[in-house]
């Protein structure tokens, strides 16, 4: 026991470690306050959420440090972390967050990425052009906030808003400027289906190969869309491998059409072929 003790010991000093800190809420709040736009309003709530994860992270560690060393009585949550935190997986306490199948080190390192996504967009003030939708802990919100701010933009109801999808073919260091309408998407992965770059559809995966990244794609708002050619695949894409959900959360966040290629859509269907947002590693 007095050597597990010892482990968990090193492992809450490297997680300590590695944590970024806070984000600056109050700073960006003032930086912003002339700009109350829909997608400016979600990234102060996800800086909201961010740094309140965070200061579970740190409260937790230090009191679990705390009674490891017999300063304070173990709780049951702190037991509970405790031995989630010797098992290498992530204590709940810490995953109310966001749904993730990640170990601890692989989260960890994936949260420092999230937090440094925001944390970079709120001392510009300036969205990225790109942006990395799983970093998002509720995408929705902000894919919402998209079609918000085009119905602004063109002073037209938001309820004729829909989304039109086109991947791109160039690498991502070509992409430098923002579309007029919609945003870029990157960091999404591919499941049960491989992507032909080159003719931009839905190609067999390749052997071993169940999940591949995907190329950014152009969310582009587009009003009174027409319906989709019978050649597209209606791709799910979920926040993370569970598809069901998980903690009362469902993980389903959009449809996105597809290129079905060579084959129908119903094949990619019968496949269970998806996009997700983050994968278990």
């Amino acid at each position: 026991m007095f050597a597990t003790c010892l482990q968990v010991l090193e492992l809450l000093a490297d997680i300590r470690g590695k944590i970024p800190p806070l984000i600056d809420y109050e700073g960006t709040r003032s930086i912003l306050q002339d700009s109350v736009s829909p997608i400016n309003v979600v990234l102060m709530q996800e800086i909201q959420r961010y740094n309140s994860l965070l200061e579970t992270i740190i409260s937790s560690l230090a009191e679990l440090e705390k009674g490891i060393k017999g300063l304070v009585v173990m709780s049951s949550s702190l037991e509970e972390t405790f031995r989630y935190i010797r098992d290498i997986r992530v204590p709940p306490l810490w995953e109310k967050a966001y749904p993730s199948l990640k170990p601890l080190a692989a989260w960890t390192r994936d949260l420092c990425l999230r937090v440094s996504e925001f944390a970079r967009w709120a001392e510009t003030a300036q969205p990225p052009n790109l942006f990395w939708l799983s970093s998002f802990t509720l995408p929705n919100g902000f894919l919402t906030a998209v079609l918000q701010s085009s119905a602004r933009q063109y002073n037209i109801s938001v309820d004729t808003l829909s989304w039109e999808f086109i991947v791109s073919t160039v690498d991502d260091r070509n992409l430098i400027y923002p579309p007029k309408d919609g945003v870029f998407v990157r960091g999404l992965y591919l499941e049960g289906a491989g992507w032909d770059k080159r003719n931009a559809c839905l190609v067999e995966a390749e052997p071993m190969k169940m999940v591949c990244p995907m190329p950014t794609i152009h969310f582009k708002t587009v009003e009174n869309r027409k319906k989709a050619a019978k050649s597209m695949y209606l791709c799910p894409c979920y926040y993370f491998p569970v598809r069901s959900g998980g903690a009362g959360r469902p993980s389903f966040v959009v449809g996105i059409e597809l290129k079905a290629g060579a084959v129908t859509p119903d094949h990619w269907i019968k496949r269970g072929t998806a996009l997700l947002m983050s994968v278990d590693n």
